[in-house]
């Protein structure tokens, strides 16, 4: 018996659209809570006409395998006011089972279930018809931007069937970021090149903290080396990038530890973003998280309509972060999450248009060939 991964063990409920219930996504899910001593779990079949599901049961979480009749690939939902990565992201479901305080997920999403698109066939129809009509085309794309990567991935393999199905497309990088440590989608893969394994991190007492149902910060970085010793770049993200006593030692020790871990050369890229929310986010995280403290920092409305925290106190920790990443030799690596061109010139001293744009310069870190022009 395989054991369910500790951020799974909530699930309760097992919902799946009528139309679904054959799919190799909802056979794989049914075995895989068997496999892991949840056979017992009940399955609601979900009739044609009925579009959502209510599900509130307290702490428990439900799975929603669902048939997604939208667009699977789209544009990330940046603004104009700050410099966008310009990633495409491939919707795959939404919704997570961890708790993080500050995760934006809770807002947007305000009940307790998982959906997981099933079709995975319309999925792979759509990506086929898209990335296939002009080979010279290159897209940077994820998965991570509604739902974690892997958080559902033990149930899924949703991350492993894709990367093989674009194994055959030399003009896509997908990145896979998450919060915990599921590998399985290594079984098999030959396109080293082609997949960006990427962990979020955080300071120590911000992961002990604010983080629930993730793995470790050393299990997260483990898992980094293991695929950088594969071949893979991988890719590292703070944020959000939170200010609390003792930010400077708490920073300055996982910064540090990357290192232990990992080389500069097979960091593909590493983001470094303040944390913002949307005003509906600050009384969620009142309620869910009493002990939080950070959403009491001095904070003023954005042009993206998030709250940020004062430029002068962002300026500060970006400074102090990348002095210290330069300092271990990182420099091309390194970008802003949705920052303006002032910020970047304040910190780094130059600004994207510099260096060509950040989309150009990441699609090029992403392929591992800086200084090819891409369309993006």
């Amino acid at each position: 018996m395989t054991k369910l991964p500790s951020h799974l063990r909530k699930i309760g409920q097992v919902f799946v659209d009528e139309s679904m219930t054959g799919t190799p996504i909802a056979r794989r899910v049914r075995e895989r809570l068997a496999e892991g001593g949840r056979a017992d779990i009940p399955w609601t079949v979900i009739p044609p006409d009925q579009d959502r599901v209510v599900f509130d049961q307290g702490d428990t979480q439900a799975i929603y395998l669902k048939e997604y009749k939208g667009r699977f690939l789209r544009f990330c939902p940046g603004t104009r006011a700050y410099h966008c990565c310009g990633y495409r992201i491939i919707h795959i479901g939404e919704n997570c089972p961890m708790a993080c305080s500050y995760c934006i997920l809770q807002a947007y999403f305000q009940d307790r279930v998982l959906k997981v698109w099933a079709n995975q066939d319309d999925l792979f129809r759509e990506l086929a018809d898209g990335f296939g009509a002009d080979r010279n085309t290159r897209y940077r794309v994820g998965t991570g931007e509604f739902t974690d990567s892997l958080a559902l991935e033990h149930l899924t393999g949703y991350s492993r069937d894709l990367v093989h199905f674009l194994e055959d497309y030399d003009n896509v990088v997908l990145e896979l970021k998450s919060k915990v440590v599921d590998l399985s989608w290594m079984d098999g893969t030959t396109r080293t090149d082609r997949v960006l394994p990427a962990w979020s991190l955080n300071a120590p007492f911000i992961n002990e903290h604010e983080e629930f149902g993730v793995s470790t910060l050393t299990q997260r970085l483990e898992a980094a080396r293991t695929c950088a010793e594969a071949g893979f770049k991988v890719c590292l993200h703070f944020d959000p990038i939170i200010r609390f006593d003792g930010w400077r030692d708490g920073y300055a020790e996982i910064i540090d530890r990357i290192f232990d871990y990992v080389k500069p050369e097979q960091i593909a890229y590493m983001s470094l973003g303040s944390f913002r929310c949307m005003p509906q986010l600050n009384p969620i995280i009142e309620d869910k998280f009493p002990e939080t403290t950070y959403i009491y920092n001095e904070f003023v409305p954005g042009l993206d309509g998030k709250a940020r925290l004062l430029r002068p106190l962002r300026v500060e920790q970006f400074r102090f972060m990348v002095d210290r990443l330069r300092a271990h030799g990182m420099e091309e690596q390194l970008y802003f999450c949705m920052e303006s061109t002032e910020v970047w010139k304040e910190v780094f001293g130059y600004a994207p248009k510099d260096f060509g744009g950040l989309g150009k310069r990441l699609m090029g870190r992403g392929f591992g060939d800086i200084g090819i022009l891409s369309k993006i």
